[in-house]
C-alpha cells in the first residue's frame, strides 16, 4: 500500500473539527473553531467560499443522502440547516443547550439524529424538520453515532466509556458494550460484515461481533485518543485518526496495520491532532488542529 500527499488546503485560521463530502462530486465542506462553514473544490484543490457564518464552533457536519440539506451542529447546541436549493439557512434546530458532537440520519425513516453533551439524542423529521423524539442515552456526553448498513441498528459512543446499541425502529435499548477504560470518541459499523468498531481516548480500537455483542479483538491502535474510525466505501480496509498526529490504515478482515501516515514515518503530514477523515473513492481526506486539510492518494 502506498500513500501520496496530493494537496494541502489552507485557509482556516483555527483548528478544524469536522468535514463532510457534498452529494455534488468534488466538493468538500469543513468546519471548526472559525466563524463559518468552508466549501472547497477537490478537483481544483482550492477554496471556493465561506458558505455561511456561524455564531459558535462547529463540531458536526452532515449531508443526508437524497436531501438538499447541510446540517451544522454547533458548540452552542444549535443545529443550522442550510438549503442548497434556496442557498441559505432555512431552519435553526433549537433543542439542545449543550454542544452537539455528531449528526447522522436514518434515510429509510427520513429521520435525523443529533447527539449532544447533555447525554440525549434528539430525533427530527427530515421532511418537516420537526422534533419527533428525544432518547436519553447517557448521563453525560454522547460523542459519536453510527448507523448500520441495514439501518436497523444505531450505536452511540459515550463519555462514560460505554458503547450503547439501540433498535432504529422503535429506539429501544438493545445492548450496552463495556470494554473501554476512557471516553469513546469514534464508532463505526462495518459495511459488509457483522462487526462494530469503537475507538476511545484510551487509544484502543475494539472490534465487536454485532450478532453476539461480544468483544472479538482489541487493537492497541495509537499512542493517544482515537478520534475517528472510517471504513473504505468499497475495499476491505478502515482508517483511524488520532490525537497522536497519525493516520493509520488497517485491514478490515485481518485487523493488520497496512499504512502509518505520520511525520515519524517520513510523511509531510499533520503537526497536531488529526480529528476526522473522509474517503472520496481511494482519496483520503484528513483534517487537524493544525488548521490544514490534507488530501492523500492511497494506492492499494
Amino acid at each position: 500500500m502506498q500513500a501520496q500527499k496530493t494537496a494541502e488546503l489552507t485557509g482556516h485560521s483555527n483548528p478544524i473539527f469536522t468535514l463532510e463530502l457534498s452529494q455534488k462530486p468534488g466538493i468538500l465542506f469543513t468546519g471548526g473553531n472559525d466563524k463559518g462553514v468552508v466549501e472547497w473544490s477537490l478537483k481544483e484543490n482550492a477554496f471556493i467560499k465561506v458558505m455561511f457564518p456561524v455564531p459558535a464552533s462547529i463540531y458536526a457536519l452532515h449531508c443526508p443522502a437524497g436531501y438538499p440539506l447541510l446540517f451544522a451542529g454547533l458548540r452552542s447546541g444549535e443545529v443550522l440547516v442550510f438549503n442548497f436549493i434556496e442557498q441559505k439557512i432555512t431552519h435553526r434546530l433549537r433543542h439542545h443547550v449543550k454542544p452537539v458532537f455528531d449528526i447522522k440520519s436514518v434515510i429509510k425513516k427520513d429521520e435525523l439524529l443529533v447527539a449532544s453533551e447533555d447525554g440525549s439524542v434528539s430525533v427530527w423529521s427530515l421532511k418537516t424538520l420537526e422534533l419527533l423524539h428525544t432518547i436519553n442515552v447517557a448521563d453525560d456526553t454522547i460523542r459519536c453515532i453510527t448507523v448500520n448498513q441495514q439501518e436497523d441498528r444505531i450505536a452511540f459512543g459515550c463519555r462514560d466509556n460505554r458503547v450503547i446499541i439501540y433498535d432504529a425502529q422503535d429506539y429501544s435499548l438493545i445492548k450496552v458494550l463495556i470494554g473501554h477504560t476512557m471516553s469513546v470518541f469514534a464508532i463505526a459499523f462495518a459495511p459488509n460484515s457483522d462487526l462494530l468498531l469503537s475507538g476511545a481516548r484510551d487509544a484502543q480500537v475494539k472490534i465487536w461481533d454485532t450478532k453476539t455483542y461480544s468483544l472479538i479483538h482489541n487493537i492497541p491502535a495509537h499512542l493517544f485518543a482515537v478520534n475517528h474510525i472510517l471504513f473504505h466505501p468499497s475495499r476491505p480496509y478502515f482508517a483511524t485518526a488520532s490525537m497522536d498526529k497519525s493516520i493509520k490504515i488497517w485491514g478490515a478482515d485481518d485487523f493488520k496495520l497496512y499504512k502509518n501516515i505520520s511525520r515519524e514515518k517520513g510523511y509531510d503530514s499533520h503537526a497536531l491532532s488529526v480529528n476526522k477523515l473522509a474517503w472520496n473513492g481511494d482519496q483520503l481526506l484528513s483534517i487537524s488542529d493544525d488548521k490544514k486539510v490534507i488530501c492523500w492518494d492511497i494506492q492499494f
